[in-house]
């Protein structure tokens, strides 16, 4: 019998809902925590400071990289008539628009307040709401 069609397919599975757990390439300053001014969000059963574009979660005494899983409450859709009470039309997420950015899944998003922004094409899509912590 030839499983090669079906293995293919969970490993597809098992990739799209792993999470991703690395090693912070390079040293680290800064020592993450309640009030050191990085935005905060619970995930996981952690919780991870967004920093330049990563999300930061202390483990053993190292900072690892994580990234939010792609899963129901944070899906990776298309949302074109998501409120546009949100932030202006005219806005667009992406390096330097003043929201944190938020690895999710394959690709990065935006926080505004506690839900999850990503630019696509003429319209901005909600990738749900996360836990932001004080």
């Amino acid at each position: 019998m030839d499983f090669t069609g079906p293995l293919i397919a969970m490993a597809a599975v098992i990739v799209s809902c792993a999470h991703r757990h690395e090693q912070h390439a390079g040293g680290h300053p800064h020592t993450h925590g309640r009030g050191c001014g990085h935005p905060a969000i619970a995930h996981d059963g952690h919780t991870g400071y967004l920093h330049e574009g990563h999300l930061h979660c202390v483990h053993a005494g190292r900072v690892d990289d994580h990234v939010i899983a792609v899963n129901g409450s944070n899906p990776n859709r298309c949302t074109p008539n998501h409120g546009p009470g949100e932030h202006p039309k005219d806005h667009g997420h992406g390096p330097n628009c003043g929201h944190p950015a938020v690895p999710h899944g394959d690709h990065t998003d935006y926080l505004i307040d506690d839900h999850l922004h990503h630019k696509h094409g003429d319209h901005c899509d909600d990738h749900g709401k996360v836990d932001v912590k004080p």
